[in-house]
């Protein structure tokens, strides 16, 4: 029974078309990506970094390396986007639609349905972040040759790898970027629980991201950063760094998750004490 209503939210979760529109989006904003570093002046600024610090450019101007710093601003201002736009849907619109009531008129509890619901959007994330990693891969290869990779992001890594180390740290940090894409799932899906409107749901935990983005920038904040979720997100940057720091990064993956399952339990704390029939 239980894999057969995971089925259910599953079909229901994919058979809606705003549920691809972060597919889309990521692909169109990767190709033009590309094609401005390819075209523009940012590949001579890229070179000029490496030959100042004595490597050769054209080793490591590479695909790998352009996939890294097409993922970034991505990252940052896309992801959380599309995730907490699915995340806010998850509950709220049903409810808006009305087939909450008929859902729950079955034998099943709030708890096991939020659970099911929640972690269908989790193996939302997984896709929509493996889809990103590998399309970016795939279209910086069309451009650019497949050489050694070259990580450098200011105060935090600079790094020059061979192609088969590169490939196998990229693959990792997409693992970590799925967490990243849990937790801003999971803050939408916690004010999706809350009696409230699937767009306020989504602005909600927007709103939550960028100001803990905003905190995490301050530098009179600087001794408050572990505080800050951003300061976590970077985990998956600090991949590339040698050597690399795994106890750090584990830290910020234990304190993720523990963030995803707090929340998690705060919206269903709050769906359980809501007036569904009324």
């Amino acid at each position: 029974m239980f894999l057969l209503q995971f089925r259910n939210e599953l079909w229901k979760l994919f058979g809606k078309k705003r549920t691809y529109i972060g597919f889309g989006a990521f692909f169109v904003a990767q190709i033009l990506m590309c094609v401005f570093l390819r075209y523009s002046e940012a590949q001579r600024d890229l070179a000029a970094l490496l030959e100042g610090n004595g490597y050769l450019a054209e080793n490591y101007i590479s695909a790998l390396t352009v996939a890294v710093y097409m993922l970034i601003p991505q990252i940052l201002l896309l992801m959380p986007l599309y995730t907490t736009l699915v995340g806010g849907d998850m509950v709220a619109k049903e409810a808006e639609d009305g087939t909450l009531r008929m859902i729950l008129s079955r034998p099943v509890s709030r708890v096991r349905l939020l659970f099911l619901k929640w972690l269908t959007g989790v193996l939302f994330c997984f896709l929509l972040v493996l889809a990103l990693g590998f399309v970016a891969a795939a279209i910086a290869r069309v451009w650019f040759p497949w050489r050694d990779m070259f990580v450098w992001i200011p105060e935090l890594v600079f790094s020059v790898l061979d192609a088969g180390e590169g490939l196998k740290l990229y693959a990792l940090s997409q693992v970590f970027l799925a967490t990243n894409a849990v937790v801003a799932f999971s803050i939408a899906f916690m004010f999706s629980c809350f009696n409230m409107k699937p767009a306020a749901a989504t602005i909600l935990a927007l709103s939550v991201l960028f100001l803990s983005l905003v905190m995490d920038n301050i530098p009179f904040f600087e001794r408050y950063k572990e505080w800050f979720l951003p300061h976590h997100f970077r985990c998956w940057l600090h991949v590339f760094a040698q050597p690399t720091p795994w106890a750090r990064i584990w830290e910020s993956q234990c304190i993720l998750v523990g963030v995803a399952l707090t929340v998690f339990i705060i919206g269903a704390a709050a769906f359980q004490m809501r007036d569904i029939k009324s």
